[in-house]
């Protein structure tokens, strides 16, 4: 009699790719026939699936997988539904009863966590983050709240683990699941096809995200020096590769945290993707729910004209248009700019902060559920560690500050005439180009007193 055929095993791909430094996918492999599956579960995230923008990136992200585990001798499969019903369903189309994935934090996927735990075993591997979230505490036992000294307590167990190579072939099963199309998902935009700026900006995929990090290498040391400057390549453009997991967080700070200069600037923003993790762990709801719940009271304003203007780069703001614009054009906007249009809807238009946090989801390629509602509570001051609201951002100031002139003249071509002088603040705005939708000074004293009428209402009910 012949042996029996090996019990194949399930790698769960999420936000997590790649095939190196991939635990799950290591796991599996090293305990026989592989079956690589990708669900898009849309039910799970509720009102959280996503946005627009990280749809294009997924379709993307998922084919070059594909194709880079056909090169191993496997493929990966594609289904479409709740996650803990397809996985089960190709259980007892192949066998298999072990499922191998990495650990995620979003409270949709902890609860599809479970809810695979019970129809089959569920392995989970760390590898997304430079640490596990939650596992930092401090002296009393709890998890870190504020930023700072998680950041201490992170560098004290680095440098991580050195990531470990992707396998150089996998075994198939003998019967592969069935599998949806990639392109009946319809995850790219037809009618019309808005994505063109993002076709030219970014390549996804595991062989983008290492391209990213070789260009990012040559000037990684001058991080701190050039990361507020938009004219300038000074950031990363890493986050989109991370937030889908295409490239570890161990790979690119054992890539660049020799460099030298200001790099250690550049590790403390992958500590504070960590902190986020960390922060919505403890607070699930962050994304929708104030940490500080005297913010409950603040009197926000109700105004779709003025949210609309800010989303179109309407606002008579040279940098916060040319920011918004940019995020429109290629899903990305650079992320001094980011808090400084952040700033400026929640305190200059005094519109919710969620207004912002929801269209950043749908429109950014790097829309990370902590890290995106962390960075908003931190602008609005509603957060567990946040700017002061009364802080309020000066755009006009922030723009000359930063040497923004270029950045401007490439994404709101109305004033690419003006000289630098002028760009920042232009006193008569060329035709076609908005004036100020509120004077700064204006909007700071209304912000200041809606801040004042909040905290009254706060002694009154006390």
């Amino acid at each position: 009699m012949s042996d029996p055929a090996p019990v194949p095993v399930i790698v769960w791909f999420r936000r997590d790719l790649r095939l190196a430094d991939q635990a799950a996918l290591l796991a599996a492999a090293a305990e026989g026939p592989v079956i690589p599956v990708y669900v898009l579960d849309d039910d799970a995230p509720k009102h959280r699936k996503m946005g627009a923008a990280s749809r294009w990136w997924l379709h993307h992200s998922l084919e070059s997988l594909d194709q880079s585990l056909r090169k191993l001798g496997s493929r990966l499969i594609l289904r479409r539904g709740k996650c803990h019903e397809e996985l089960a369903a190709i259980r007892r189309e192949t066998g298999a009863r072990v499922v191998h994935a990495l650990h995620h934090y979003e409270p949709w996927w902890r609860n599809a966590e479970r809810a695979v735990a019970k129809a089959l075993r569920l392995e989970l591997h760390h590898g997304n983050y430079l640490a596990p979230a939650g596992t930092l505490l401090t002296g009393g036992g709890a998890p870190y709240k504020i930023y700072t000294p998680f950041w201490r307590a992170l560098k004290e167990r680095m440098p991580p683990a050195p990531p470990s190579p992707a396998p150089s072939s996998l075994t198939a099963p003998e019967v592969w699941p069935e599998s949806d199309a990639l392109e009946d998902w319809n995850l790219l935009p037809t009618k019309p096809d808005w994505a063109g700026g993002m076709r030219n900006e970014w390549t996804p995929g595991e062989a983008g995200a290492l391209a990213r990090l070789e260009v990012f290498e040559d000037h990684a040391r001058r991080y701190g020096e050039c990361r507020n400057l938009p004219s300038q390549e000074g950031t990363s453009r890493l986050s989109p590769h991370l937030h889908f997991g295409e490239i570890s967080p161990a790979t690119i700070w054992h890539r660049v945290a020799d460099a030298g200069g200001s790099v250690d600037v550049f590790l403390g923003e992958l500590g504070w993707r960590d902190y986020a993790q960390n922060v919505i762990v403890q607070f699930p709801d962050y994304g929708t729910k104030n940490a500080r719940e005297a913010y409950d009271q603040l009197p926000w304003r109700d105004e779709s004209a003025d949210v609309k203007a800010w989303q179109q780069g309407r606002t008579g703001y040279p940098i916060v248009d040319a920011g918004m614009r940019e995020l429109w054009h290629t899903g990305w906007m650079h992320n001094r700019v980011r808090m400084i249009a952040a700033s400026f809807l929640v305190k200059h238009l005094l519109i919710d902060w969620r207004e912002g946090e929801r269209w950043f989801w749908d429109t950014l390629v790097d829309a990370d559920y902590g890290s995106n509602a962390v960075n908003w509570q931190w602008t609005a001051g509603t957060g567990v560690d946040s700017n002061m609201f009364v802080r309020v951002m000066a755009p006009l100031t922030q723009s000359p500050k930063f040497d923004a002139a270029g950045y401007i003249r490439q994404w709101v071509p109305e004033l690419a005439h003006l000289p630098d002088a002028d760009i920042h603040d232009p006193v008569f705005p060329p035709r076609g180009y908005p004036a100020k939708i509120i004077p700064h000074v204006q909007a700071r004293a209304r912000a200041l007193s809606a801040h004042d009428a909040m905290k009254a209402s706060g002694k009154a009910a006390g």
